[in-house]
């Protein structure tokens, strides 16, 4: 009689779910196999917050399913015959276990070049290797191809409202909760300096992450970012938790300051589970009814339930659904020809823009910068500058402990970077130093002058919008969302545009890129 045929399921580290498809008809005489290796943790230089936090989440799910009966080999990155890739760790797998293995089962990876490189493993390991649809999203590959089929433009407003009506989420029978479907103009209220911030939750390391933190230590000390102190949960219990204590505690203020920008303060009112979305703790249809249930039960108001839902089954599974139609083409467009070099000051914060350091630093210091950080501050000022996407992208990539290139990728190659030409945004999001000193504290305490429009002391995001406008106007120009700052341009007498220009080039060559 022939043996049962035996699988090797592979878990990668963004996959932290009982219900990965790749585990889903696991049965005794199988074998879940874990790695830490360096080719993934090095293709870009991750923050070492990131890293600990993967590899200490990783060690606690193979604690969790082997409690739930499940055979698991874990490769910890500091084990003698640690090949370094994923697939000599495989091989390994392969050659040590008892028994012979039929396949290899795999749920897809979330970024295209694991992709294509697993394609090639069949070959390799002389084994089938089944790549599984990844089911946790809402939204599978082909329901968002079905939806952006024939559209001329792929807007995400409306691939969300089929969103909610497909969940039932907000819903009033056919119509939206609250008579509308976003609340968008109700979340973009500056912080009062007397509304007072929750206290976030420090999880404890256990001895885990305690010798994560070490490994960390040891071997990526020249990587960006502090590893200490670490307080991000590891575990889905300590994830719950973060979750629980935001709607008890953020969730109702969450609407109106959504898009707030406060000094030396982090996080405001988000919930900072993204990394724990994206890596598999939380499950995104859950968290969002649960959040449904805190308006529904009297506990927070639409305009804030709605905001946090649209960034989960909204954008969330836009961009996944975006990325996967569109690579990997659309990571080599460059629509604006951007190709200055990204500052230094991306990496040290030692810049005299007060919201520019104030970013950096909070990045440095957590692995986080909230969504309006991101866009408006960063994102903004490598697109008014001109920096080149590619080194742009690697900094979103390798900074943020939520960040995977199915989600980075087209939000900064086409929300933030207009790279990809209107692909996603109907118009750059480009803003002055108006935009910021409206939405924060960040101008008080700044060594330029938010009100100066030109000259040494004038706010640098001034001078260079009007600059961008001037680099891009062949390319921009017809844009109808565009048009009203192109008429002011078009007012501009030739002094003034010399004088942007003039001020652009000085600072440019005093930050090293011209």
């Amino acid at each position: 009689m022939s043996e049962t045929p035996r699988s090797l399921r592979l878990v990668l580290g963004d996959q932290l779910s009982p219900t990965i498809s790749s585990l889903s008809d696991y049965r005794d005489g199988d074998l879940v196999v874990m790695a830490e290796v360096h080719a993934e943790a090095t293709y870009v230089r991750h923050h070492k917050k990131k890293i600990a936090f993967l590899f200490s989440a990783m060690r606690h799910f193979a604690d969790e399913i082997r409690s739930a009966g499940m055979a698991v080999h874990y490769f910890t990155l500091d084990d003698p015959g640690n090949s370094g890739s994923l697939i000599g760790e495989i091989m390994r797998a392969l050659e040590t276990s008892t028994g012979i293995f039929d396949r290899v089962v795999v749920t897809a990876p979330g970024e295209w070049r694991l992709l294509e490189e697993m394609k090639s493993w069949p070959d390799r390991l002389g084994i089938d290797v089944e790549i599984r649809e990844d089911t946790r999203f809402i939204a599978s590959l082909d329901r968002f191809a079905t939806w952006a089929e024939g559209r001329k433009r792929l807007t995400m407003e409306y691939f969300y409202r089929e969103m909610r009506k497909e969940t039932g989420l907000l819903m009033e029978g056919d119509l939206p909760a609250g008579g509308q479907w976003n609340f968008d103009q109700d979340n973009r209220k500056r912080l009062p300096a007397a509304v007072s911030l929750p206290k976030r939750r420090a999880h404890r390391k256990d001895h885990i992450t305690e010798d994560v933190c070490a490994l960390v230590r040891d071997r990526f000390p020249d990587h960006f970012g502090d590893l200490e102190p670490f307080t991000y949960g590891v575990t889905r219990a300590a994830a719950e938790a973060d979750l629980d204590d935001f709607f008890r505690h953020c969730l109702a203020q969450f609407g109106d300051y959504q898009d707030a920008m406060v000094q030396g303060e982090s996080f405001l009112f988000h919930s900072v589970i993204a990394l724990y979305l994206n890596c598999g703790l939380l499950d995104p249809l859950d968290v969002c009814r649960r959040a449904e249930a805190e308006w529904r039960d009297g506990r927070a108001p639409i305009n804030a339930v709605e905001g946090f839902i649209r960034q989960i089954i909204g954008w969330r599974e836009y961009v996944r659904g975006l990325y996967w139609m569109k690579m990997p083409d659309y990571a080599n467009t460059n629509f604006l020809d951007a190709s200055r070099s990204l500052p230094d000051f991306y990496w040290t914060a030692d810049t005299r823009m007060a919201c520019v350091r104030d970013t950096v630093e909070t990045t440095r210091k957590h692995a986080y910068a909230h969504h309006i950080q991101r866009l408006m501050i960063t994102g903004n000022f490598a697109l008014l500058a001109g920096i080149d996407p590619r080194q742009v992208e690697e900094w979103y990539l390798l900074v943020y402990a939520d960040a995977y290139e199915w989600v980075e990728l087209p939000n900064t190659h086409g929300m933030s970077l207009f790279a990809d030409g209107g692909v996603m945004a109907t118009k750059p999001y480009a803003a002055s130093g108006a935009y910021i000193n409206r939405m924060s504290d960040y101008c008080g305490n700044c060594h330029y002058s938010v009100s100066k429009k030109n000259g040494p002391k004038a706010c640098p995001f001034n001078y260079l919008y009007w600059n961008f406008l001037i680099e891009n106007e062949d390319r921009l120009k017809g844009n109808p969302r565009l048009n009203m700052p192109f008429r002011n341009l078009a007012k501009m007498n030739e002094e003034k545009k010399t004088a942007i220009r003039e001020d652009s080039r000085r600072f440019f060559r005093e930050i090293g890129i011209s």
